[in-house]
């Protein structure tokens, strides 16, 4: 592709590509590298990513060969202070970095307090709290729709999940991006996120709810206060940003593509097409850490070392030719082959996946039912991408519509 920084050496994760065409980018670095790319991340630190289907395929479910824990990283040493990546290969043993016994004590424990989530409750939820944003810029003629909706439903419906009032989960929320954004004030955003996460615990510690912060505490996996705080912030980074991005783009889909345009008003049929082939096409989760070799072991062709990291091209191995040519169209609704929820013991937990797409089809369902003419206000060509390639989603959503009167009493 014109312009892409990737010369036979370490391909940096930066630079505008990953904003404007990162499928090229990732075609480039497969014609150029195989289905395993070397990388560097933010300060020069170097690992693999994995670019090929089958290859991360293997890598989420051969834990004889890849484990989660950071603890294995022999590139440690390398790490500047003050690293804007910290926060995503936390030495904690969380579910995300825990292997073995310990893994499944809090995969159990977390899988339990989701799937007590009532779907037909938290949908009723959901739609109050859309129709209370929408309320508040429907009398317009227009919105930033990601300021104003997509980037704050979600937060709120898991602010609900956690025992949090609206007001409560948007702060969490937006120190929760600044986190996962991994700019300079990642770290900074991570102890403010520990400190409001103490506070979360203290209270449903002394005054126990209906909400997952108590389920967990109540769980006989035994939390103790300092195992739980980083695990609800690992469950909260999870699912609010990633929610947040699935149900942008799939908005950002069905205001540009002709196939979608004529079925907005009837957008209970077509917003699970939309999602899915977002999934597909712009995965809210471009690339995540990340696994490490047990051993020396040979990857497509290529040879890691014992304690290497591979992070993991979610949005690269569903653009993998090879998996195009064996599966269906990407935007088939019958058509879940992709890694958008990763794969293996790791994966997304079911329950955490229910809650999402319940969250992005009722936000899409009550934003057409309020405002059925809504249009994207700018070309296309002209809706910027955020410049992370760690999260796919736009910077803005400005869309234009017929002015409504708020329905109130929410």
């Amino acid at each position: 592709m014109s312009g892409c920084p990737i010369t036979r050496g370490r391909v940096p994760l930066h630079g505008p590509e990953f904003q404007s065409d990162p499928a090229g980018l990732y075609r480039a670095m497969r014609a150029e590298y195989g289905p395993v790319v070397p990388v560097t991340m933010e300060g020069d630190v170097p690992a693999w990513l994995v670019v090929g289907y089958r290859e991360l395929h293997h890598v989420l479910t051969e834990t004889r060969a890849f484990q989660r824990s950071s603890a294995r990283w022999n590139a440690w040493d390398l790490v500047p202070p003050q690293w804007p990546m910290s926060p995503m290969v936390m030495r904690n043993p969380t579910i995300l970095f825990s292997e073995g016994e310990e893994h499944r004590r809090r995969a159990r424990a977390v899988n339990d307090a989701l799937a007590a989530v009532d779907q037909l409750e938290l949908r009723a939820i959901v739609t109050r709290m859309a129709d209370r944003l929408i309320d508040g810029f429907c009398a317009s003629d227009g919105v930033d729709l990601r300021a104003a909706y997509t980037a704050r439903l979600p937060a709120q419906a898991l602010g609900w999940i956690y025992g949090l009032d609206d007001t409560g989960a948007d702060h969490l929320a937006e120190v929760m991006t600044t986190m996962i954004d991994g700019g300079p004030d990642a770290m900074k955003a991570r102890e403010a996120l520990i400190g409001l996460m103490a506070g979360i615990v203290a209270r449903s510690r002394s005054a126990p709810g209906p909400d997952l912060v108590s389920r967990l505490l109540a769980h006989p996996a035994g939390y103790s206060t300092e195992e739980i705080i980083p695990e609800l912030i690992v469950v909260l980074g999870g699912g609010n940003q990633p929610t947040s991005e699935w149900l942008g783009n799939a908005l950002r889909l069905m205001l540009t593509e002709d196939r979608f345009e004529a079925s907005l008003v009837g957008a209970r049929s077509s917003a699970r097409e939309a999602l899915n082939e977002v999934l597909w096409e712009d995965t809210p989760t471009q690339i995540h850490a990340a696994r490490y070799a047990v051993h020396d072991v040979e990857l497509g062709g290529t040879s890691i070392r014992a304690g290497d990291m591979l992070l993991l091209g979610l949005s690269a191995a569903n653009h993998d030719p090879g998996v195009r040519s064996t599966h269906t169209e990407a935007g088939d609704r019958g058509n879940h082959a992709h890694l958008s929820f990763s794969h293996g013991a790791h994966r997304c937990p079911y329950p955490a996946q229910e809650i999402a797409e319940a969250i992005a089809i009722t936000g899409i369902e009550v934003l057409m039912d309020r405002l059925p003419d809504l249009e994207l206000a700018i070309p296309a060509r002209e809706l910027r991408w955020r410049p992370s390639p760690w999260i796919r989603g736009v910077a803005s959503l400005p869309v234009t519509f017929t002015p409504a009167p708020p329905r109130g009493e929410h």
